[in-house]
């Protein structure tokens, strides 16, 4: 391909759910309202077809720039944009829902660092500049539970490599899930990707077990808020773990 050339547009399968329940009224205004100016810059193939970089220095001030993939409801990104102000965010998600829900938090806590990506977090990936993202959160994602479908986690490869990509060397990456099976292509995944974890393995785990033996990312992060996914999987007795790893 000659560098005049625009870049082929990859397929890419994409299984989660993208509308939930009718929007409200105020939820349709949030996304017509204040989305435009919460964008990162142009992600989609529609905008940039020539994937170029997005200019971080310009959009996020040259600001550290944090990066939720698949942010729910918003919760913990909320949280965290307000615990730590002299940090930038982006928040990926394709479900439309959750991405009103974060939109209305910010709108009316007055939370201004925070850009969203309301798609597919690869595509957002492509476009994210070498060494950008100073710090990645993956917390309690879709654990398409049949092992047909461990392949759409994204603990693969196919959204590894790239997130190491642009993250900083020595970044952190955290992971929550209450999943065992996650936990365990997680050890299994994320270091072959170049992370090292910041946690050990107890000798005895049970990837099986629903109740495996604790260790020391049983204790969650200093910073932590309990989302609602959480105290959902506390009260149907599911173990949450808490990952920590650091890009090399």
């Amino acid at each position: 391909m000659s560098e005049n050339d625009t870049p082929e547009q990859p397929w890419r399968n994409f299984y989660g759910r993208r509308h939930g329940k009718t929007l409200n009224k105020a939820q349709k205004e949030y996304l017509r309202e204040d989305l435009p100016g919460r964008l990162p810059g142009p992600v989609g193939w529609d905008v940039n077809p020539d994937r170029e970089p997005l200019d971080m220095e310009t959009r996020f001030k040259g600001k550290p720039v944090w990066l939720e993939v698949g942010f729910g409801g918003g919760e913990h990104l909320a949280h965290m944009a307000q615990t730590y102000p002299e940090v930038e965010f982006i928040g990926c998600e394709p479900f439309v829902n959750g991405v009103a829900m974060l939109l209305g938090k910010l709108r009316r806590e007055k939370i201004p660092n925070v850009a969203v990506h309301p798609g597919d977090a690869r595509d957002l990936m492509d476009v994210l500049p070498a060494g950008s993202i100073s710090k990645a959160f993956l917390l309690y994602p879709d654990p398409w539970p049949k092992s047909k479908h461990h392949r759409r986690r994204f603990v693969t490869q196919e959204h590894l490599e790239p997130l190491h990509r642009a993250l900083k060397p020595g970044s952190e990456f955290r992971v929550a899930t209450d999943i065992p099976d996650y936990v365990r292509q997680t050890v299994e995944e994320v270091p072959q990707a170049g992370f090292e974890p910041l946690f050990d393995v107890p000798a005895a785990f049970d990837f099986d077990d629903p109740q495996p033996v604790s260790g020391d990312w049983d204790t969650p992060w200093e910073d932590w808020l309990s989302t609602r996914y959480e105290q959902k999987a506390l009260r149907e007795g599911r173990k949450p773990h808490y990952l920590t790893y650091r890009r090399i």
